[in-house]
């Protein structure tokens, strides 16, 4: 009885969440029974319930169809053949790619805000993005010299099983699609290493007269977190083009702001394979952060431009004319490239290996056009092999990871371990244990003993709040490991020597 009462209840999810319509229930209803391999209803009274249902009930339900598909032995009970199975079942509801680009368009003509906002529920809806599994993601702000900064413990990407980790190794190998931002992902099946993606669906832009596809990451780090990628699976490359495509998406879109990523692994932080950008409906703290000194730049003096406040070395254009901002950002790109600076340790090569690039971010500010350069740095040295920009050694125990778009605007995303590591700290702290040969804790050992000095009567309720608010404080340090120029007084005498160049 419980798998016709669950696929009724996913029938009656639909039409709650307007995947489907009146009209689509008896084909919603074959087309469930078909993938459980049943024949039809048990009677005409189980044929014909439609249940009143609540989108917050979706997990349930879908979880009661995955547990009958590992009674019935049609997937093993693992998190990766789980969610290929409830992609393919949520399938069922969806609509085609036509369809969902029509009434996208028929709302954008409204207004672009209708638009997105009709394609994020959408595509919640449809369950590409987890709602139940977002909800997890631990969020907080921590306040700093730059202001406040976010934080999140990102729980809502699974981490693989060892039997899917297993079965991988014996699976077909890349070829189609050619990676996770190919256009070629829309309904795809996915397999053990490749996510399915039957629910996703693209919406087309065209960007500098380039064809670009526009979705949203179904793990969102921050508000309508979306994914702007080229139709065609070619490489990172940040040139004048970019910066282009950028305010391109912008004038669509003014509501968004976007970005991308550098071009060079270490700075890169992202798929380096496949040109993509990535924005969203979200104010971000370098955004909030202002102009600190001010310069001008012979020819442009219809650009205001600025050395931003932030532990970062940015350099933030404004102006009325959108070609006017990308054509002092090419000049500032293109000298950046060949600039070397020994005395701040800015190396342009070694060895014919470039390290110099820009993480751009675009966004409309009190209607004029507004472009943040972040100068990369991506060399290694036997002292820091990750990276001289990178987080130091010192720091990996709360990040070690590199630091891309996201976390250069000041959102840090950090690894789930820690949400049961700080946990562990509240409790050590609390009690006052010596956890210095803890496996798991004993790397933060050195970190706690530095700042307990600073909090006075730690106690149960505030010990969550002090560990969340250091945690912000080595964010903001690995922000600095991450700038090229300093904020000491050599380093903004190095980085103004880099301004008079221009």
């Amino acid at each position: 009885m419980a798998i016709y009462e669950s696929i009724n209840m996913l029938a009656g999810y639909g039409l709650a969440a307007g995947l489907i319509e009146t009209d689509d229930i008896i084909y919603t209803k074959n087309r469930l029974l078909e993938l459980f391999h049943l024949d039809g209803f048990e009677n005409e009274q189980q044929a014909e319930a439609v249940p009143e249902v609540s989108k917050d009930q979706l997990e349930q339900i879908l979880a009661s169809l995955l547990d009958y598909a590992v009674e019935k032995e049609f997937i093993e009970d693992s998190i990766v053949y789980r969610d290929l199975f409830d992609t393919k079942i949520m399938s069922c509801l969806v609509a085609r790619p036509s369809e969902v680009r029509r009434q996208f368009s028929a709302l954008y003509k409204q207004s672009p805000e209708k638009a997105t906002s009709w394609y994020y529920e959408f595509s919640q809806d449809t369950d590409y993005i987890r709602r139940y599994r977002v909800c997890k993601d631990m969020k907080w702000k921590a306040r700093t010299e730059y202001g406040d900064i976010d934080i999140t413990i990102n729980l809502s990407k699974p981490e693989k099983d060892p039997k899917a980790i297993a079965a991988a190794k014996n699976a077909r190998q890349g070829g189609y699609p050619a990676c996770l931002l190919c256009k070629e992902n829309e309904g795809y099946a996915g397999r053990v290493n490749h996510a399915a993606r039957q629910t996703h669906r693209i919406i087309p832009v065209e960007l500098n007269g380039h064809q670009f596809g526009f979705q949203y990451s179904p793990y969102v780090y921050y508000n309508e977190h979306c994914i702007v990628f080229s139709y065609d699976h070619v490489p990172m490359s940040i040139d004048a083009d970019t910066f282009r495509c950028l305010f391109d998406f912008v004038k669509l879109f003014p509501h968004y702001i976007i970005g991308s990523n550098a071009d060079l692994p270490i700075v890169g932080g992202s798929i380096l394979s496949h040109s993509h950008f990535q924005g969203g409906r979200y104010e971000f703290p370098m955004a909030k952060a202002p102009v600190e000194q001010p310069f001008s730049v012979s020819g442009f003096e219809d650009v205001s431009c600025g050395i931003v406040k932030w532990p970062m070395s940015v350099i933030r254009l404004d102006g009325a004319d959108s070609s006017r901002v990308c054509a002092l950002a090419e000049r500032i790109l293109e000298k950046w490239k060949t600039y070397s600076d020994e005395s701040a340790f800015i190396f342009a090569e070694t060895d014919g290996e470039h390290h110099n690039t820009i993480t751009p971010i675009a966004r409309m500010n009190g209607g004029m056009f507004e472009l943040d350069l972040v100068l990369r740095n991506n060399i290694t040295t036997q002292e820091h092999p990750l990276g001289v920009f990178h987080p130091h050694a010192e720091l990996h125990h709360i990040k070690k990871e590199n630091i891309g778009l996201i976390e250069v605007m000041g959102l840090a995303v950090l690894p789930s371990r820690l949400k049961q590591e700080l946990s562990g700290l509240a409790q050590a702290i609390l009690s006052g244990r010596d956890f210095s040969a803890d496996e798991t804790l004993g790397k933060h050992y050195k970190w706690v003993q530095e700042f307990l000095p600073r909090h006075q009567d730690i106690s149960e309720k505030n010990v969550q709040s002090v560990l969340q608010e250091e945690t912000g404080i080595v964010f903001a340090k690995v922000l600095e490991d991450a700038g090229v120029y300093k904020r000491t007084p050599d380093g903004k005498k190095a980085f103004e020597q880099f301004i008079k160049s221009l």
